[in-house]
């Protein structure tokens, strides 16, 4: 498989990650439902970008939220590689023939709906114009370069009334956090495109936007 030179480092890290680099929650031995997610890196005007939608408000977990493409495995999927290219096609018109699969990244635990969720990482060899298809799941799409993801200018933590602290991007009307936020970080640092920026910047979660993920991840998943 032949990938550009700005992606070679991230796809010869890849088998070796470990889950203790990406999380500090683990799976549970039995349960939780199982998911995929894809992590699409391609060429786009702007340069080496990732593939982001925002999730519909109505969506039963991580409601609003930023996120990579993907959703709950199938029965008929073929496993996490299929869940996660079926999903993209489904949420955004994804032509997963266009798409080189360069690996999964081990499971991770999503506490709040109980998903255990892999992550699928691409290279998006063939692009091509994508947009939101199934409204009641996501409510926009974008593609984002790298170069505005490691922007310090762009960088920030923020904080949840639960405590919880991550990672965060503004980047392109969004605010991206959580999962996806965490997952970005890791990858970015993986890829060796991280930049030095102030982790002493952070910023508390709107009252509608936490309200929202509460409720959403009390919910029971479907």
């Amino acid at each position: 498989m032949t990938v550009p030179s700005w992606l070679q480092t991230l796809a010869d890290a890849l088998p070796h990650v470990r889950p203790e680099q990406l999380s500090r929650f683990r799976p549970p031995t039995e349960g939780g439902r199982h998911s995929a997610v894809l992590v699409l890196f391609g060429e786009g005007p702007d340069g080496p970008d990732l593939l982001f939608i925002e999730r519909a408000a109505t969506l039963r977990s991580h409601a609003g939220q930023p996120a990579f493409p993907g959703g709950a495995q199938d029965e008929g999927d073929d496993g996490p590689v299929g869940a996660a290219l079926r999903e993209a096609r489904e949420e955004v018109g994804l032509d997963e023939e266009g798409v080189e699969v360069l690996g999964t990244l081990p499971d991770l635990w999503l506490p709040p709906s109980g998903f255990v969720v892999t992550p699928v990482v691409g290279w998006w060899r063939d692009p091509h114009e994508v947009g939101v298809i199934d409204r009641a799941e996501v409510a926009a799409v974008a593609r984002v370069p790298i170069s505005e993801l490691v922007d310090p200018a762009n960088r920030l933590r923020v904080t949840h009334p639960s405590g919880w602290i991550g990672p965060a991007f503004e980047v392109r009307d969004l605010l991206i956090w959580g999962f996806t936020a965490g997952l970005t970080d890791r990858l970015l640092a993986l890829g060796g495109w991280e930049l030095e920026w102030d982790r002493s910047r952070t910023r508390e979660l709107d009252p509608e936007t936490a309200a929202l993920a509460l409720r959403t991840a009390a919910r029971p998943t479907p």
